[in-house]
């Protein structure tokens, strides 16, 4: 299987990261002495990140640094000149000495900014960003600092491994943010089953995230089938890939519910069908302006999706669990390309819980439903089995009446361990892998009348992961919850028993949290006990530092997670709002500041 060369799906052009190099202004023997130093830092710093990130669709990352230093206002509005002709969403001003800070500081409210001020004796950059910080401050506009804890010698351009660290988290949030401005979130269909999350609140997506929230609604689904408004071609060569690659497993339904291979064979057609047309609504086809369809071509410049299924699409026609599943997965039958975001149940906010771990790691992000908390005593006293290691505390049950990406089988390795990747990582093998280790059965009929498909794995236990969601709350407004932990392998006949007290059709992922001894991580029950929906989003690695610095720069505040006190990055003036309680400094930080765009 070929793997797409790297392409941004979406109208305009990614954002890029803006480097400006200050330096004390006055001339006369300072400045001149301080040009190369400044410059070659700016310089050091491209590089590196130039050469350590990537955006989600696999184009590199590009760097701008300002044309020459900037010692005063007039050579900063010079750079903000070229930063905007340039599409700067991301501001890192560096120096390694002192400047004139409300002068040189970058005033852009709608840039994420921060400022790498270079431990050295002989120059006091330190002072230039304690200074230029307090600056940020108080004119409103949060800034991170980045300092490093050992001194350098001046002219090192080496760049210590503390302030990588805090580069690349500011510099993957930071452009996390710029590109969901000016893209949307297409809600196919409305509400789902009363379920919260899928009441897409448009207030939210365009103050929080600087995106639209448009909608369709699914009789659309039904034009496009019925008028065949999507590529033939492509869809003669879906299916067959399909027919060949997506293993039909066991049908639960009981002999009273009998479904005729013509049924399941039509059911497979329209699954394609519904696969194509959902990602032709997210982001346009030129194939079908070829065809006469100018509008539909287009597409919704969609950077997320939901699908709302249950309940009227999936009484009459077949579920979106192979859409989801599909679009969700690193590949299909065009070869291995960067996964989509569409959410079960048109749950916008889980869908946001997704966007914001692929936009962090690159890879496929899974949602599930998290159903059932299995204590200790519960798994032994049903299955007779005593769990042991990190599932010691019990796990969680995380399953899904609609799908996971099939990367989410674990199939795919990184230092011989089972992991996920980015798609321009994945191997042909791994997919095969991948694809081999999924079944898809037929859909239960009383859950799903209208017929379909539902993904059917487990996923490989071993793995390092984050569980987050984002939570809506009126007088409050968004918050954001975030659980490292682990997968876990279970016994195989443990497996079978618990996994079959629910709907065996559904992908299956054990889940253990770490947890601390207190407050919402006190156990796993706790955990569960303080989830605030009934959905998570799961990416791959321990991104929870990576999600609170985010969740930062969009004003969101974080109301539980397991991170280290030492690994929470936050703008600097975060401190001036509860240094000594960094929970409550967090709330009453985005409540002073408000969202971005509203």
């Amino acid at each position: 299987m070929r793997t797409l060369s790297p392409v941004n799906r979406l109208r305009g052009s990614l954002p890029k990261i803006g480097i400006r190099p200050t330096i004390d202004g006055r001339y006369g023997g300072v400045r001149e002495s301080l040009e190369g130093p400044v410059m070659a830092m700016a310089q050091a710093t491209k590089a590196f990140l130039e050469g350590s990130l990537r955006h989600p669709c696999g184009l590199p990352v590009e760097c701008v640094v300002a044309e020459g230093c900037i010692g005063g206002f007039s050579e900063a509005a010079k750079c903000a000149e070229t930063f905007r002709k340039e599409n700067v969403g991301v501001s890192l001003t560096v120096t390694p000495c002192w400047c004139y800070g409300s002068e040189t500081m970058d005033t852009d409210p709608l840039t994420v900014k921060a400022i790498w001020g270079f431990n050295g004796t002989e120059r006091p950059g330190a002072v230039y960003l304690a200074a230029t910080l307090s600056g940020h401050s108080q004119k409103g506009l949060p800034c991170f600092g980045i300092y490093g804890r050992d001194v350098q010698e001046a002219g090192d351009t080496a760049i210590p491994d503390d302030v990588r660290e805090k580069l690349l988290r500011f510099a993957r949030a930071g452009l996390a943010v710029a590109t969901m401005r000016g893209t949307a979130y297409l809600g196919m269909g409305g509400v789902s089953m009363g379920i919260a999350g899928s009441i897409v609140d448009q207030d939210f997506f365009q103050s929080y995230l600087g995106m639209r929230a448009e909608t369709i609604d699914m009789t659309e689904f039904v034009r496009r089938m019925d008028r065949r408004i999507f590529d033939e071609e492509e869809f003669d060569r879906a299916l067959l890939w399909v027919r060949e690659n997506c293993h039909e497993g066991k049908d639960w339904n009981g002999p009273e519910k009998p479904r005729s291979r013509a049924d399941l064979d039509l059911d497979w057609e329209r699954s394609v069908m519904m696969a194509l047309i959902a990602r032709d609504l997210m982001v346009g086809n030129p194939r079908l302006a070829d065809r006469g369809f100018y509008e539909e071509a287009e597409g919704h410049n969609a950077l997320a999706a939901g699908f709302q299924g249950q309940r009227q699409w999936t009484d009459h026609f077949p579920n979106g669990d192979f859409l989801e599943a599909i679009l969700c997965s690193s590949f299909d039958w065009n070869g291995i390309r960067q996964p989509y975001v569409v959410a079960t149940e048109n749950d916008a906010c889980n869908g946001v819980s997704m966007l914001l771990g692929h936009l962090l790691t690159g890879t496929a992000q899974m949602f599930s439903d998290v159903r059932t908390y299995w204590s200790p005593t519960a798994v032994e006293r049903v299955t007779g089995w005593t769990p042991t290691g990190v599932a010691e505390g019990g796990f969680l049950h995380l399953i899904n009446s609609g799908p996971s990406a099939l990367d989410w089988t674990g199939r795919q390795s990184r230092d011989g361990k089972p992991a996920l990747k980015p798609y321009w990582e994945i191997t042909g093998e791994e997919v095969e892998a991948c694809l081999a280790n999924t079944r898809w059965g037929a859909s239960i009929r009383e859950y799903f009348p209208g017929g379909g498909w539902s993904t059917d794995f487990t996923t490989l236990g071993g793995m390092p992961v984050t569980m987050c969601r984002l939570n809506l709350v009126r007088g409050l407004g968004p918050v954001l919850q975030i659980a490292e932990g682990w997968t876990l392998d279970l016994p195989a006949e443990v497996d079978r028993i618990l996994d079959e007290r629910t709907n065996p059709s559904w992908p299956t992922t054990w889940f253990a949290p770490r947890t601390t001894g207190h407050g919402p991580f006190r156990d796993v029950y706790t955990v569960m006990n303080h989830w605030g929906a009934n959905h998570g989003a799961i990416s791959f690695g321990h991104i929870g530092s990576d999600l609170i610095t985010l969740a930062s720069m969009l004003r969101i505040p974080v109301d539980m997670h397991n991170v280290a006190d030492e690994s929470v990055f936050r703008p600097s003036s975060w401190a001036r709002f509860g240094a000594m309680n960094p929970q409550d400094g967090d709330y009453r930080a985005c409540s002073a500041y408000g969202p971005i765009y509203g």
